[in-house]
Formats: C-alpha cells, structure tokens, sequence
C-alpha cells in the first residue's frame, strides 16, 4: 500500500492562516520582536483541524517561514526562527528585525510560490 502526499495545498491554507494572525499580532504588539503563541490558540485559528495542529504543524510553518517582505537590503523572512514547545503548549516565533521593520512601514506580504515549494 502506498500512500500519496496529497495535502500541499492545505499547508499552504494555513500557513496563509498563521501569517495573518501573526500580522494582527504585530498590529496589536508593535513593540514585539518575537512572539508566543498558545497551541490551543492555534487550533481555534486552523478550525479545530487537530492533524494540522499537531503532525502537520512543522510542514506548516516550513511554508509560513517562507513569507517575505522587501527591505532596503531586498527581500526577507519575516520569521527568523520558529520552535514548537510541546511541554508548554507553545509556538515559538521569533521575527527578522528589518522585515519586521518593513512590515510595520505598510509594505505587503511577498507569498511564497506553492508551484515550486519542495
């Protein structure tokens, strides 16, 4: 029995999902260089999608980390570095320091290319 990988197109729905709720975040916080998000928190944002919210989760964020934004010094990540801390319950983010900046200043969103995503 074989088994195909046919939930690509999810992944990317919610890493869609994840880096807007990490924009209001920032709207909310514009102080925050990081951030800690409650994975229950991330459960009610993925629709109570519990494969998502947990084995999943690490394709998820392989694809939301991949978001950019144009910087003085061209386009970056605006996730740095990401740790999932199941002994807490948490998400771990932490964000790059001129693409948050950029961010801030009204510039948008760069997607990733899900037509050329490994």
């Amino acid at each position: 029995m074989t088994l195909k990988y046919a939930h690509e197109s999810e992944y990317f729905f919610f890493a869609q999902l994840l880096v807007h709720h990490v924009e209001r975040y920032i709207e909310k916080h514009p102080d925050a260089q990081d951030a800690i998000f409650d994975l229950r928190d991330i459960y009610d944002l993925f629709r109570q999608d519990f494969a998502s919210t947990t084995t999943n989760l690490e394709a998820i964020l392989n694809v939301a980390d991949e978001y950019k934004i144009e910087t003085l010094n061209g386009d970056q990540k605006l996730i740095s570095h990401y740790a999932i801390d199941p002994k807490n319950n948490s998400l771990l983010l932490d964000f790059n320091a001129e693409a948050l900046a950029s961010l801030k200043q009204g510039k948008s969103l760069i997607k990733p290319d899900a037509t050329s995503h490994e």
